[in-house]
């Protein structure tokens, strides 16, 4: 499942965005998976199965935009060199494409479960119904 994340508290109070914001801009940039050409969901780690099933999912065009950037990623890491500045990944272009995904199969499974874990009872018959 998906670790807990702070960011729907932080975007809720202002002062406190207004606070983390560069923070977290200085982060970003220190990852380096953008000057690479990456999405942050590029880098999500794959051994998960419910990551597994989100990849499987991925419309063709998007599958093959992802495998792209990871080989070009890898050529860069290899070469010990980073992309030309103008083909970083922006800002604007680093949306989640993967997590949505991910949120949809971890609601499925949940629900599932709640599914399978559900006993059914039959009803009892009122026996002194007639008295």
């Amino acid at each position: 499942m998906s670790a807990p994340s702070l960011a729907p508290y932080i975007i809720k109070r202002p002062w406190l965005r207004r606070w983390v914001q560069p923070l977290a801009n200085w982060y970003v940039n220190a990852a380096g998976y953008r000057q690479l050409g990456l999405k942050a969901d590029d880098i999500l780690p794959e051994e998960n199965d419910v990551v597994q099933l989100a990849l499987k999912r991925l419309p063709p065009k998007e599958a093959y935009d992802r495998v792209y950037r990871l080989r070009r990623a890898f050529q860069c890491s290899v070469s010990h060199q980073l992309l030309p500045k103008e083909e970083w990944t922006k800002d604007e272009e680093d949306t989640p494409y993967l997590t949505v995904l991910i949120k949809e199969i971890e609601t499925e499974m949940a629900e599932r479960e709640d599914l399978e874990a559900m006993v059914v009872t039959k009803r009892q018959a009122k026996a002194n119904a007639g008295k």
